[in-house]
């Protein structure tokens, strides 16, 4: 999964406590960031393996740190622990935390069985990644009716607005449409942990621009 995973930062940043969206962004890719880079320093591995699943050649086969469940907790503590010493809010530090835990629980969907509990087997996944129609189907309902949902549920602030949105819904249609039908190798290098890092930064940073053009809707608390 990729733009599926930005769903719940979409519908959080509507909360009323929540921080900015481009903090949600980062927290429900916090787990990628960490895979990635430890992927680049050797910590963390993968191989590409010709038709591992039918949506790609992932085969995620050592990733204790960053996708087991003990890891993701401790990583969303240490994000939403970073974000209470800058807001001073329980409640969102505690979304910072869900946000990054969902992250987890997406990949668990998709993922063929690589996600474990605490960086030893049993090895999860429902391996949704086999089904791609169905898999592509709800990553794009997932990302997309979240992002009218945001859109809907905060106000436009100055003449941008409308733009930044459909700017930001294109990159993120581009982005995905790049990891769906990019051409596949069997090669690692380090150009695809680099390429996935600023295809992450590059959404935050447009992130940081919507919000900069939207406010929230007086009274939006309630995710109903």
């Amino acid at each position: 999964m990729f733009i599926g995973h930005y769903a719940p930062a979409f519908i959080a940043a509507t909360h009323r406590k929540a921080p900015p969206l481009a903090v949600l962004v980062i927290a429900v890719q916090v787990l990628d960031y960490a895979f990635f880079s430890f992927a680049l320093l050797g910590i963390e591995h993968y191989r590409m393996v010709r038709d591992f699943t039918a949506s790609n050649w992932l085969d995620l086969y050592d990733m204790p740190y960053s996708h087991s469940l003990l890891g993701a907790a401790v990583l969303g503590a240490l994000f939403g622990g970073v974000v209470l010493a800058f807001t001073h809010s329980r409640a969102a530090a505690l979304i910072t935390l869900a946000c990054v835990l969902s992250h987890w629980l997406a990949d668990f969907i998709v993922h063929a069985p690589d996600l474990t509990l605490a960086g030893s087997p049993p090895r999860l996944g429902l391996s949704l990644w086999n089904h791609p129609l169905l898999e592509h189907a709800l990553e794009v309902v997932l990302a997309f009716a979240t992002l009218v949902f945001y859109a809907r549920r905060t106000r436009a602030a100055g003449p941008r607005a409308g733009l930044v949105l459909s700017l930001f819904a294109g990159v993120l249609a581009l982005f995905q449409v790049i990891d769906w039908f990019s051409p596949r190798t069997t090669e690692v290098s380090p150009a695809q942990p680099l390429l996935a890092l600023f295809a992450f930064t590059v959404l935050t940073l447009l992130a940081l621009l919507m919000q900069s053009t939207r406010s929230k809707v007086s009274g939006a608390n309630r995710f109903s």
